[in-house]
């Protein structure tokens, strides 16, 4: 992917290579501004990571398979320093909706030449995707509320609000206390991938028309590939975690009205965390599913269990709420379509179209001919009469009917025998009479 160069000061944005590891090893906190304080801890983090599963990321992103562009990072160059880094990833299985993973800037290596740091080089980077990814339809990014900084530059490249998102934590005593109740889920199923069809439909309904567009979920989402599941499992394997899933199925719908995905840590170094998917006719099934989760956990080391809520989900709120489960975290989720894409790589293109070349395909190329001619009853009877053909009188007991258009413009040219004259009886009928 050829590099380029934005207006402004000379800076150049190209994609990640091996070469630029050793910089973004030696990057501090100190030095790297992703916003704020957190956000820049979280970006420390993810590049601590990026750094050390490079080399597979990369010979991954070289083959066609559903993970080859996991790795999707550029960097922006100034004067043969690195001044910041994006990371991008699909967040579907189409690729049809693509997510910001973080985003953060060298403040100590920018000069005096460029502007304000975070603002300019974000913006810089974030555009660079936007033209870079031609199959992206929209893109969404998740950022907290406190973060004013990163929240400026998003909206200023066109993002806009799409949900508020709530992280809660359950601590160990409260999920001991939820394993007292005996969960009443009777049809409870494990996963596979032949209950893609039964996930996708209750994903479907479980979300407004709006966020639905948005993440445009497909069946081929709720399919477990061989490749990701291979990196899905290394991943597991590298922060000691386990996975268990399972929904619970409506026998009269023939539907799945809820699901759950549970990553345990058995290591006790971090929190449990929870995907939870309930449809909205049976929010009775939270109590139900919590206490299942509950007693799963019981096995393993005592750790809180943390899972989100989004604002269109009051029960789920409701229901934690009076559990006394803790909010820890508040974070916007944002959106940006693909019209902000078109409006900037081709400024002119819709406003300088001018309504005569809209409608030129519109015109007639010549004049229109007829398709068919109607005659009255009195019209033809006339023009029969006037002819070198002898008058046609009606039959005894009818009125005189029109002959076909078709019969009376078909001509036939006159054999050299067996024809008659007009007016003269042919042989046949000579013959016959």
């Amino acid at each position: 992917m050829a590099s380029t160069v934005s207006s402004g000061p000379a800076l150049t944005i190209r994609p990640l290579q091996y070469r630029d590891l050793d910089t973004v090893k030696h990057w501090s906190a100190e030095e790297l501004d992703a916003g704020d304080p957190i956000a820049t801890e979280k970006t420390l983090q993810e590049l601590e990571r990026l750094c050390r599963w490079y080399g597979p990321l990369k010979m991954l992103s070289l083959l066609p398979n559903p993970v080859r562009q996991s790795l999707t990072v550029f960097v922006a160059e100034h004067s043969g320093q690195l001044v910041g880094l994006i990371q991008v990833s699909p967040f579907n299985q189409g690729r049809s909706t693509w997510q910001v993973d973080h985003i953060a800037v060298n403040r100590v290596a920018l000069t005096e030449k460029l502007p304000p740091g975070f603002m300019d080089v974000g913006s810089r980077l974030l555009r660079h995707c936007f033209d870079k990814v031609w199959e992206a339809r929209t893109w969404i990014i998740e950022t907290d509320v406190n973060n004013r900084s990163a929240l400026a530059l998003y909206r200023f490249n066109g993002f806009q609000p799409l949900a508020q998102v709530t992280y809660w934590s359950l601590p160990s005593d409260l999920l001991q206390s939820l394993t007292e109740r005996e969960p009443d889920l009777p049809n409870l199923l494990p996963v596979s991938n032949a209950d893609a069809q039964l996930l996708y439909q209750l994903d479907t309904a479980s979300m407004p028309p709006l966020v639905r567009q948005v993440f445009d979920h497909q069946i081929q989402d709720f399919k477990a590939q061989p490749l990701a599941a291979l990196s899905a499992g290394l991943e597991r394997w590298r922060k000691h975690t386990e996975v268990v899933s399972a929904y619970v199925f409506e026998h009269q719908r023939k539907a799945a009205i809820g699901y759950f995905k549970l990553a345990i840590s058995r290591d006790g170094k971090q929190p449990h965390q929870a995907d939870l998917m309930v449809h909205p006719a049976y929010t009775w099934l939270y109590p139900e599913m919590l206490a299942q989760m509950a007693r799963i956990l019981q096995p393993f080391p005592t750790q809180a269990l943390r899972l989100a809520s989004l604002d269109y989900q009051p029960e789920r709120e409701e229901y934690l709420n009076q559990i006394q489960a803790v909010p820890e975290e508040h974070s916007l989720l944002m959106s940006r379509s693909v019209w902000h894409k078109v409006r900037e790589s081709k400024p002119l293109a819709l406003e300088g179209l001018q309504l005569s070349d809209v409608l030129s395909g519109l015109k007639p190329v010549g004049k229109p001919v007829p398709g068919r001619i109607s005659w009255s009853a009195d019209r033809w009877q006339t023009l029969l009469n006037s002819g070198p053909f002898p008058p046609v009188s009606p039959r005894k007991g009818s009125e005189a009917q029109p002959p076909n258009a078709a019969d009376s413009l078909r001509f036939e040219a006159p054999g050299p025998e067996g024809t008659a004259e007009p007016g003269e009886p042919a042989a046949d009928e000579e013959g016959s009479a």
